[in-house]
């Protein structure tokens, strides 16, 4: 067997008192694929860091092969002291390196090389880091949040870029569907330790319950009750994160009912009068322009938004998706066509940058307004702690100050005094934003079951895939076209051929970031699966509830410790089968709707 690439052993690491790596390993080999997963400060972007050379650990011990080359990307690459993007990516290139790859890196990826780096904007600046880091063709990529400021055609370029490439891989992201393509490895770093399993991220989740259970049952074994306040965090996500049936079918059947209210040909019933539509509509666009100077932003939209939509916009960096909002929700005028704002609408904001958080305040008081321990929740008052634990903040953090939270949790709590406010819109302008996998599961299930209507911008392809029932696509030169369903349903929709939206042309050539799908059709193997599978759901969801309760008998294991190992085995394998059963399900159910539509 050929030595790894690159190795870690015993990596030990602490924060001040705080230990952040205790035995944490990292192996690769040439060629490897590996993503690296775990919660928000669980020191993946540290572990990182130390396989690149750039930190040293307490403790423990970093091998690279001799010769391997190696490339590094950070979250927040720094391009201070470069002339031009073109200086700053000749600068990583080694003496054997081609600097025509380099020059066609920048092209695919939009940059002319000229561009001077202060004036670039975030898109602008991860596009030149993936350029310096790809054009050497190391033999080890080590990738940090790569996806980060990108644009979706800049996405699955990326995706595919990296899908070519011979290079040993270790990638962080919270962009599912890149995890799900390129990972064949995947390493779980959890409580300072990691855990490896040989399959791609796909695997991970029910794998990670099965470990969760096991642990569970491996602290039992030792006598000891599990306290519901302290293990939380870890072992309370699973549970939310489970989808059932109703909510798979939920969204196919809002998806359908949006199919229903548009005609084939795209154009839309808009109603006779706003009287009739009071309490029902939205927004209404007819026949909207916009445009700043010579630039389109808006050519002739029709578009209807129903109480209870959720609405996807998608579109590259600089397509005007902020300035749609705004045209949508009556806070900027257009220059022809009319927009109708529905009456009575509470709409709630996220807010990005996290402006109007203020660093000084408790986490308690930001969520109350300072007036004591309850929270208003729509037409309930809760209790603070119990509102915190909802958004995975432990009840300890109450006294924290917003100022010392990481980014994540500071998504967290900006989403948590969004979702208090009474609304029936929530817009929603890239949510996903430093938010780690377990917290996107709980925000899906959240805005699943919000009864109002959301509009959201996101480049984030899975979440569009499980919230939205609409998406509103950029096609360029101000065209939007709307598509029933989420992104994939959208490229099965375009067909053969068709293209994702272009990013806006660079100066002096076309942009290359281009991508083709092609529907899937039914075989009699679908049907008979789609008819089929229900019963089966069925089954599972029994066989889970009888182990459930066979397992809430807390003196089981002192009793009969094999039943109970045997018990726990046969409800997390229960559980990851029913998983995949709804996915399937819902992939069917969504492929019927398109062939009955086609």
């Amino acid at each position: 067997m050929a030595p790894p690439l690159l190795l870690l052993q015993d990596i030990t690491l602490s924060l001040g008192s705080a230990p952040l790596l205790e035995g944490a390993e990292l192996g690769v080999g040439a060629g490897e694929k590996i993503c690296l997963v775990g919660r928000n400060g669980s020191g993946k972007s540290t572990l990182l860091k130390i396989a690149a050379g750039l930190i040293a650990s307490d403790s423990g011990t970093r091998f690279v092969q001799p010769g391997t080359t190696m490339r590094y990307l950070p979250q927040e690459p720094d391009l201070s002291g470069f002339a031009t993007v073109l200086d700053y990516v000749v600068a990583g290139l080694g003496p054997h390196d081609d600097e025509h790859r380099a020059k066609a890196l920048l092209d695919r990826l939009g940059l002319t090389g000229a561009e001077l780096p202060a004036r670039l904007s975030g898109g602008e600046i991860r596009r030149a880091a993936l350029a310096c880091t790809l054009a050497p063709a190391p033999d080890l990529l080590l990738l940090d949040e790569p996806t980060n400021h990108l644009d979706l055609p800049a996405i699955e370029w990326l995706e595919e870029e990296l899908r070519s490439l011979s290079s040993g891989l270790v990638l962080i992201s919270h962009d599912r569907r890149l995890l799900e393509t390129l990972s064949r490895s995947t390493i779980w770093l959890d409580l300072g330790r990691t855990k490896r399993i040989d399959r791609g991220f796909g695997h991970f989740e029910a794998w990670r319950d099965e470990v969760l259970a096991n642990e569970e049952a491996e602290q039992h074994k030792l006598g000891r009750q599990i306290v519901r306040e302290e293990h939380w965090m870890r072992y309370g996500v699973t549970a939310r994160r489970k989808r059932n049936v109703r909510r798979v079918g939920e969204l196919a059947a809002l998806r359908q009912k949006k199919r229903d209210q548009t005609r084939p040909d795209g154009a839309l019933k808009l109603a006779a009068s706003s009287a009739e539509i009071s309490g029902k509509l939205v927004t209404v666009a007819e026949s909207v322009d916009k445009s700043f100077g010579a630039r389109k932003i808006v050519d002739d939209l029709s578009l209807r938004v129903l109480r209870g939509d959720r609405l996807g916009i998608i579109g590259p960096n600089g397509a005007g998706k902020t300035t749609l909002l705004k045209l949508l929700m009556g806070e900027m005028k257009p220059d022809r066509g009319e927009v109708k704002v529905g009456a009575s609408l509470q709409v709630v904001t996220l807010d990005q940058q996290r402006a109007t958080l203020d660093p000084q305040a408790t986490l308690s008081n930001t969520l109350t307004g300072g007036a004591g321990d309850m929270v208003q929740v729509g037409e309930e008052k809760r209790h603070v702690i119990g509102y915190m634990k909802d958004f995975l903040f432990k009840p300890e953090q109450a006294r924290t100050p917003v100022g010392v939270l990481s980014g994540g949790e500071r998504g967290r709590l900006m989403l948590a005094c969004a979702l208090a406010k009474p609304s029936n819109v929530l817009i929603l302008d890239e949510p996903t934003n430093d938010l780690d996998l377990e917290t996107l599961d709980l925000l899906q299930e959240m805005l699943g079951a919000y009864a109002g209507t959301i509009i959201l911008v996101s480049h984030d392809r899975d979440f569009l895939d499980r919230i939205a029932t609409s998406t509103l696509a950029a096609e360029g030169d101000g065209k939007w076209v709307e598509y029933a369903g989420g992104y994939s349903d959208m490229l099965v929709q375009r067909g053969i051929g068709s293209k994702p939206a272009l990013a806006p042309k660079s100066k002096g050539g076309s942009n290359k970031l281009e991508k083709t799908a092609g529907p899937k059709k039914m075989n009699f193997k679908d049907r008979q699966a789609l008819e089929t599978l229900p019963g089966e759901m069925a089954k599972l969801q029994s066989a889970i509830a009888k182990n459930q309760r066979i397992l809430d008998d807390p003196a089981l294991y002192s009793k009969n410790p094999e039943r109970f190992r045997t018990t726990t085995e046969a409800l997390a394998q229960a559980q990851a089968a029913l998983d995949a059963a709804e996915e399937k399900w819902l992939e069917l159910a969504l492929m019927m709707e398109q062939a009955k539509a086609g």
